[in-house]
């Protein structure tokens, strides 16, 4: 008996990135408005364009039917706020986990440790087709290097979260992902590992992956020039006060990297108090409006309704529109606290602030 697979107890085929995008494949239209997206997303990152990207969504996505129903609402929103903001819904399918826990639609869709990972894919390749056909660009955190091949030409823009910021893997990802990445800062609130990360995804890289085929193959990238920073706070405090701006501003300068900068509203700099990312958004609208111009957009945490739930053994008792990760602010505080920083911001052009009119 051969030495090998010890702990393996069953390995399972899974279709390949090409077979699943035969089945559910991206028409010309479509196809054409990521790619306006992308733009978009690339100039305000480079500082072209002096609107704020907005990635605003849930936590993660569970319920299908409830993230399209959001979508439609996050599209109308998008409309009216266009002239200052540039929306991409936050749609999450992989959850990384320090210990245990739900790892999100596309490892465990039924929600029941049963890890039908081929209908997890299926699943979100065609939820983020419906979002994107109603011209609504999507942004998803890369953690597994393999899904990508799944779903990356529907994206406009992605991130890489606070525990994998530092692998290898995942900077050499970046560096060849057809979109804008950005790095958040370490748990501990250290930017160094991401500020490091931005510099090595703007070099050329090698690396082993699987091709559309399902074969292994050796990927050469070319370097993204559209990497950036997430400011999401740390262990001891938040991190999206002016100094603390100001400090990551002058640091990314010194580092010899385009100095841009997204603000986290959730996470440890709302102190996990999901009622609180207003507050944030408040200091960084403040901050634009005052004329700092490394801070190129935002993070909202939102879902249809406020809070969180855990799982249920009756998955038949969910609540409907509600988080089952992180806490979220409900929509009618989305569209408050949103339409009210865009008026802040139109009236500081209006009433000729500091920041430079588009």
């Amino acid at each position: 008996m051969a030495n090998v697979d010890i702990r393996i107890r069953q390995v399972e085929p899974l279709a390949t990135p090409r077979q699943v995008v035969s089945l559910l494949p991206v028409d010309e239209k479509t196809a054409e408005s990521i790619r306006r997206s992308r733009q978009t997303v690339n100039d305000i990152i480079q500082g072209r364009d002096q609107r704020l990207l907005a990635i605003i969504g849930p936590c993660s996505l569970h319920d299908p039917d409830a993230a399209l129903e959001y979508a439609q609402k996050l599209k109308k929103l998008a409309s009216e706020i266009e002239d200052e903001m540039f929306v991409v819904m936050r749609t999450y399918f992989e959850k990384p986990r320090t210990v245990g826990g739900w790892k999100g639609l596309i490892l465990d869709p039924k929600m029941d440790g049963s890890y039908d990972i081929g209908g997890g894919i299926l699943a979100a390749r065609s939820l983020l087709l419906d979002i994107v056909k109603l011209g609504l660009p999507v942004g998803c955190e890369v953690l597994d290097p393999i899904i990508p091949q799944y779903i990356d030409e529907l994206m406009s823009w992605s991130s890489i979260g606070a525990r994998t910021t530092e692998s290898q893997i995942h900077r050499n990802l970046a560096s060849g992902l057809s979109v804008a990445v950005g790095f958040k800062n370490s748990t501990s609130g250290d930017l160094n590992n991401a500020i490091n990360a931005i510099k090595s995804a703007l070099q050329p890289a090698s690396f082993i992956g699987m091709d559309g085929e399902g074969a292994s193959a050796i990927f050469r990238t070319t370097g993204n020039d559209c990497c950036h920073l997430i400011l999401r706070g740390g262990d001891q405090s938040p991190n999206y006060y002016e100094d603390d701006v100001e400090n990551a501003r002058l640091f990314m300068q010194k580092e010899g990297v385009n100095p841009a900068i997204i603000i986290d509203c959730s996470h440890a700099n709302s102190r996990k108090h999901y009622e609180r990312q207003k507050r944030v958004l408040r200091s960084l609208i403040d901050q634009v409006s005052w004329g700092e111009k490394a801070i190129r957009g935002f993070m909202l945490e939102s879902n249809l309704e406020q809070g969180c739930q855990k799982i249920p053994e009756d998955l038949s008792t969910l609540k409907y529109g509600v988080s089952v990760t992180d806490a979220c602010i409900g929509w009618d505080e989305t569209e408050r606290i949103v339409h009210h920083a865009c008026d802040l911001l139109r009236k500081a052009r209006r009433e000729g602030g500091v920041i430079q009119p588009l």
